[in-house]
C-alpha cells in the first residue's frame, strides 16, 4: 500500500502507540523517516529504533517509545508541512516550539535536523513537524 504522506504516517503511528501506552511501534522504512527518527532519538524523545530488512527492497523500523513516570515523553507531535501545503522557513523565521522547550524538525540542504541545529548552521528549509 502506498502512503502519500510518509512523515504524517510516522507521526500518527507514534501518537497512536503512545495513547495506547505501547512500548514499541513499527513503520515502513525510508531514508527520510530514518532521518526524522535520528533527530527524535538525539533530542531524547524516543529511546531508539531498529531496522529490519524484509528483502526485495522493503524494510521496517521498530521504534522504542519513551515514557517518564508513566506519561509519554512526547506530549504533542504535529505535522506542519503537508503535501498540499508546504511550509518553508528561513533561518530567521524558524519556529520556536513552546518557547524553546520543544523542537521543530527541519529538512535543510544539509540534512534533516532540529531547529536549534539549523540556527547554529545558519540554514533554513522545510519545517516537517513540531515536537513538545
Amino acid at each position: 500500500m502506498s502512503v502519500n504522506d510518509p512523515i504524517g504516517d510516522l507521526i500518527t503511528r507514534i501518537r497512536n502507540a503512545q495513547m495506547r501506552r505501547k512500548e514499541k511501534t513499527s513503520t515502513p522504512g525510508s531514508r527520510l523517516r530514518a532521518s526524522v527518527l535520528d533527530v527524535l532519538r538525539d533530542e531524547g524523545y524516543i529511546r531508539g529504533y531498529t531496522s529490519t530488512d524484509h528483502g526485495s527492497g522493503r524494510s521496517e523500523f521498530e521504534i522504542e517509545l519513551k515514557y517518564f513516570d508513566g506519561q509519554p515523553v512526547i506530549r504533542e507531535i504535529a505535522r506542519v508541512s503537508k503535501p498540499g501545503r508546504r511550509v518553508y522557513a528561513s533561518v530567521k523565521n524558524l519556529p520556536r516550539v513552546a518557547n524553546g522547550l520543544g523542537i521543530a524538525v527541519v529538512s535543510t540542504p544539509q540534512g534533516v535536523m532540529a531547529d536549534h541545529d539549523a540556527r547554529d548552521k545558519n540554514v533554513g528549509g522545510e519545517v516537517l513537524c513540531t515536537v513538545f
